[in-house]
């Protein structure tokens, strides 16, 4: 059982308890101070053991603080926004469906938990940068963690008189790792040591040249050699010219960048890598620094993917083909092992955006925050209760949990003060971890459950490689559903950093109109994401109203072209290239092509083909060629025979063993060789039990077992 409690204070929502409790069979009394005057309907609704749903979460502290001062409070609470989401708009009267399926969905089970990745951080702290910026974010965090300088440069005021913390310089040659496990290699070729010296600064009067900064490290630009600083270092010997190079290395937890080039210049850097290119002066450089003082201790994340290396279809025989998730993630997670003919995925560099499931044709690498069957049933959920509460040509809004909450939030407050339309009743927003982390299987899966629209939203956080996989995956679920005749515009990514921006956007989607199937499927999102297609493809094709207005005379199969990067396609094979060597047959990961164990034969069955490219990048002859399309009928199931050609005969006992255009092939290759001349170039047209007979029963040859 479920309890909902739905709050308005003030009036400032347009409510009707009535059509919202008929929608999710429940009674809903309406409550105006539910965390103050009212707080012992919610006392009570805790004390029932039953799931509470509490439709506020402007004061979710709040509430959690009296449910722990509560006796016998036992049941479950969730939380749900239906203020900023549906009830602060122009047209939040119209909203009642939306935010019944928004209660519907907070009522849902929480998904199972996840593995999670552990971190330990003991406090080592690396500060690169300016050696007096450096040494004043050291001072302001000293007292938590244990800090390292690498020193580059003096910067403007040069070190500290008092030497306070370890500082290194040098030449860095290497920098890997994440939180707790970060490793710098240097190379220490300067001629002042400074762990010896001791910031006399009788090196820096000394040199004639003033080659000599307060980072005390010679600038060998301006440095000719006269060694009176070497001279006037004899006491401390912290300088010696005839050094000789050393490489070092360290080891830190944790690592802040105030360097002008940074140490990781990529989109989503490791956990425990902090950069402020601008210095100590910038508006994120307190928050920065109050994270680092916390970074002390075990910490934990989710481990965002499942991998399933029997799907992949990276690569075989050290060939290379699918290689999305390697290019588009942003963290470098995800490395090429194709010796192995898999990927490697690091879950410490990770950040969980998800894309990588995105992008991937075979569902080998599965999101799992959550979990595809769990945010499957809440995308239907949504949708069923929205239209069993009479909303029409729904929408969906995907955002990310963080950066995009807050903006439809803040769009929401500006429609309540009259500054903006607001969220339209139509479209209902769904909150993941990453914008990124759903693809064309769940997209297309809410078009079949009702969905008209599916739209991501970005804020500006994402990698642009993110956004054009985005675009990419869109544009094939589009031409997909167009090719079928569903018209409109059914997917869009709108880009959007301001409350303003993201209201004109929300009020274009009503510009066009999408053509849906009239019945709303039922099925369940699968884990495996070629089924979860499958089952959506049957949906979409059973009313395509492409198929549906085919006359008598019209093919038997529609082939949808689709574009570049499709996971759907057939591909060509050119016969009079083709020698059957079915190289392609081992090298493809679907099964997509098979051979005929009874005749010389090359079949391809459509549904299971990926379009990794696998067999392409095999054929010796090339022969094959990669054509992105959507079958649309049930002969994509079944197998076709692409090219087959006449045995060829074992001229010894007659045995079939390969085909006519092979071995001719062969022969004409080797008919020039030494080693296969006579009696040898004969052998070549015999089977393999045959050829070892004839080479031991020959006479005329002279053998090694005599010699």
């Amino acid at each position: 059982m479920t309890q909902t409690l739905i709050c308005d204070c003030n009036q400032t929502m347009p409510l009707a308890p009535t059509t919202l409790g008929a929608a999710l069979a429940e009674t809903l009394p309406l409550h105006s101070a539910l965390c103050r005057r009212e707080a012992s309907a919610f006392q009570r609704a805790i004390q029932s053991g039953d799931d509470v749903i509490v439709a506020c979460t402007q004061e979710r502290r709040l509430f959690g603080e009296l449910a722990e001062q509560t006796p016998d409070a036992t049941s479950p609470i969730h939380f749900v926004n239906i203020r900023e989401t549906g009830g602060w708009s122009r047209d939040a009267k119209q909203a009642m469906p939306k935010i019944a399926a928004l209660l519907a969905a907070a009522a849902l089970p929480e998904p199972d938990p996840v593995a999670t990745v552990s971190y330990a951080s003991q406090g080592r702290l690396l500060i690169v940068g300016p050696l007096d910026q450096a040494e004043q974010a050291a001072a302001l965090v000293a007292d938590t963690l244990d800090v390292t300088i690498l020193s580059q440069g003096p910067g403007a005021a040069g070190g500290m008189q008092e030497r306070r913390w370890p500082v290194v310089a040098g030449r860095v040659d290497a920098f890997s790792g994440w939180l707790g496990a970060f490793k710098l290699q240097w190379t220490r070729s300067n001629a002042i040591d400074l762990d010896l010296c001791t910031r006399c600064n009788a090196c820096v009067t000394a040199c004639p040249e003033q080659a000599i900064g307060l980072d005390y490290q010679i600038d060998e630009a301006k440095c000719t050699s006269h060694r009176d600083c070497e001279r006037a270092c004899t006491v401390a010997g912290a300088i010696r010219f005839g050094r000789a190079p050393e490489t070092l290395d360290a080891a830190f937890d944790l690592v802040l960048d105030l360097g002008a080039a940074p140490l990781v210049d990529w989109h989503a850097p490791p956990q425990g890598y902090f950069r402020l290119p601008g210095g100590l002066g910038t508006a994120e450089a307190l928050q920065t620094l109050l994270r680092l003082r916390e970074m002390v201790g075990e910490f934990e994340k989710p481990k965002f993917f499942d991998y399933k290396q029997k799907l992949c279809a990276h690569s075989r025989n050290e060939q290379i083909g699918c290689n999305a998730c390697v290019e588009v993630c942003s963290a470098h997670a995800i490395s090429s092992d194709k010796e192995r003919q898999r990927i490697v995925v690091n879950p410490n560099l990770c950040v969980g955006c998800g894309a990588c499931t995105t992008v991937c044709p075979t569902g080998a690498l599965g999101y799992t925050y959550p979990r595809a069957p769990d945010q499957g049933l809440k995308l239907r959920t949504l949708l069923a209760t929205y239209a069993k509460a009479g909303g029409r040509e729904p929408a969906l809004l995907l955002h990310s949990q963080e950066a995009g909450q807050a903006l439809v939030e803040q769009l929401g407050r500006q429609a309540q003060l009259g500054r903006a339309n607001g969220v339209p009743a139509r479209v209902i927003p769904v909150a993941l971890w990453h914008a990124a982390s759903t693809g064309i299987d769940l997209w297309l899966s809410a078009v079949a459950f009702g969905a008209t629209q599916v739209v991501v939203l970005s804020t500006g956080e994402e990698a642009p490689d993110y956004l054009a996989a985005l675009r990419q995956q869109m544009d094939i679920a589009q031409s997909l559903l167009r090719g079928l005749g569903y018209t409109g515009t059914h997917f869009q990514l709108i880009e959007a950093r301001t409350p303003a921006a993201l209201d004109a956007a929300l009020a274009a989607l009503g510009q066009t109109r999408q053509h849906v199937p009239a019945q709303p499927a039922r099925f369940a999102v699968s884990a495996d994401k070629r089924s979860t297609l499958e089952m959506t493809l049957d949906h979409l094709m059973d009313t395509a109203p492409a198929l549906q207005a085919r006359g008598s005379d019209a093919p038997l199969a529609l082939a949808i072209p689709l574009p570049a990067g499709s996971p759907f396609g057939a591909i060509t094979v050119d016969k009079a290239t083709c020698t059957l060597c079915l190289a392609c047959v081992s090298a493809c990961p679907a099964s997509a092509l098979q051979d005929n164990q009874n005749a010389p034969q090359l079949r391809f069955v459509e549904k299971n083909c990926v379009q990794c490219g696998l067999c392409e990048s095999t054929c010796p002859e090339n022969a094959i060629q990669l054509v992105p399309r959507l079958l649309a009928a049930p002969e994509r199931r079944q197998p076709v025979v692409l090219n087959e050609a006449q045995p060829w005969a074992c001229i010894r006992c007659s045995k079939p063993f390969g085909t006519v255009k092979a071995i001719e092939a062969m022969l004409g290759k080797l008919a020039g060789h030494a080693m296969f001349q006579g009696e040898a170039l004969e052998r070549l047209k015999m089977c393999s039990d045959c050829r070892v007979i004839d080479l031991y029963s020959a006479s005329n040859e002279q053998k090694i077992t005599p010699l």
